[in-house]
């Protein structure tokens, strides 16, 4: 079953990747591996979900957003390689949570986004990982994740 296949059985569709808002590119593509900018939960809407987690947010809330979060790093990678079949292994993600500076459930939040890459990729999925706090994140937004995928051709 293609990536494809399983975002449609799932109940998903790539969103139009996010614009850089400042001086970045969104993706670098360097022997074999695909580094992708951190993304934020910006849903269909437009919108990105904002506030500390584990005060105004809840941690099922977050975890929505980490998984909007990893859809949006799909997008990017469909960008960049024109096929998520070329996704040979989802390498490594960094997850970064606005919390709360008492709150300490940052793995929970991060598994939305984790989640996701294994029901997409299935074993290739399988990532090594870090799942942080942060005081803060750009706009206030929930979480931000960053991705290292080593593809083929």
């Amino acid at each position: 079953m293609t990536p494809y296949e399983r975002l449609k059985q799932l109940g998903l569709e790539l969103p139009t990747p996010a614009v850089p808002v400042a001086n970045y590119v969104p993706f670098v593509l360097a022997n074999g591996f695909l580094y992708l900018s951190g993304q934020g939960p910006k849903g269909p809407d437009g919108k990105t979900p904002a506030g500390k987690v584990g005060s105004a947010v809840s941690v099922d809330e977050a975890y929505a957003h980490a998984r909007q979060t990893g859809l949006n790093l799909l997008a990017v990678a469909h960008m960049a390689l024109g096929d998520l079949g070329r996704v040979r292994r989802v390498v490594k993600l960094l997850g970064m949570v606005n919390g709360a500076p008492d709150f300490g459930d940052h793995p929970k939040v991060i598994n939305g986004c984790s989640d996701l890459l294994v029901a997409v990729f299935g074993e290739a999925g399988r990532h090594a990982r870090s799942a942080v706090g942060m005081g803060s994140l750009p706009g206030n937004m929930t979480v931000e994740i960053e991705a290292i995928l080593q593809v083929d051709g």
